[in-house]
């Protein structure tokens, strides 16, 4: 356990800012149940409603809303996340405003993360499911709240009347498994994380079974693992902004 702890250096607090419910747990699944593993307290801040989500076109956005919101919390429940927030913005619709950078910053300082991890905020040209606009405007706003909105305490200053005072986030990780900097062996977690996407029932095509999930992520998780020498890994950009 000490030598899984150290690839945290020390952390004893993290917080998951993405888009959509399922985000967390197919950028970090196995990550996060790794540190949950360790005694480190891991919050999910979830930006949309998830209502533009699944295939079930009988459902209104206000049913699919609920579904999600329901299967993000089971998911977090399996990698033993404790805290889940939802934003509550428009699926589909997400920009990295103001708005949405206060409302991550007040997170930030009502938790306080040793680690954020979050979204690519740039666009690349590998493999466009990583570049949905609601992530994109997710890892934009955060990296704003981190740097320098989070730690400044002239920065929405009417966040000091709620008693949030300025916090300083130590690391900030993307999760980008192809370009990555960093590596987090999750060989013995890898089941965790299958367990918690099997959560997410409603966003999976009925032509897909979830067998063909778990080869997919495996997959995955090989090929990224190939790059540090592990099984199975996930990998992120790894920032000091502490």
């Amino acid at each position: 356990m000490a030598e899984e702890q150290d690839v945290f250096h020390g952390a004893k607090r993290a917080m998951v800012v993405v888009a959509h419910p399922d985000d967390p747990e197919f950028s970090a699944g196995g990550t996060v149940a790794l540190m949950t593993s360790v005694g480190i307290e891991v919050t999910y801040v979830i930006c949309t409603d998830g209502g533009e989500g699944g295939f079930d076109l009988a459902l209104t956005r206000e049913q699919m809303r609920d579904i999600r919101i329901n299967e993000q919390m089971n998911a977090a429940k399996v990698l033993g996340v404790r805290n889940v927030e939802f934003l509550g913005y428009l699926d589909g619709l997400l920009t990295p405003s103001i708005e949405l950078r206060k409302d991550i910053t007040r997170m930030i300082r009502k938790y306080k993360p040793d680690i954020v991890i979050t979204q690519v905020p740039v666009r690349g040209y590998t493999r466009i499911g990583m570049y949905h606009p609601d992530h994109l405007a997710a890892g934009e706003a955060c990296l704003a709240a981190v740097y320098p909105a989070a730690r400044n305490a002239r920065a929405f200053r009417d966040l000091l009347e709620e008693g949030l005072e300025a916090h300083t986030v130590r690391e900030t990780w993307l999760a980008s498994g192809f370009d990555a900097n960093y590596f987090v062996d999750i060989t013995e977690t890898f089941d965790k994380k299958v367990q918690a996407l099997k959560c997410h029932e409603s966003q999976f095509p009925p032509e897909h079974s979830l067998e063909d999930l778990e080869k997919r992520l495996r997959e995955w998780s090989a090929e990224v693992g190939k790059k540090a020498g592990y099984q199975l890994a996930e990998g992120f950009i790894r920032m000091e902004t502490g």
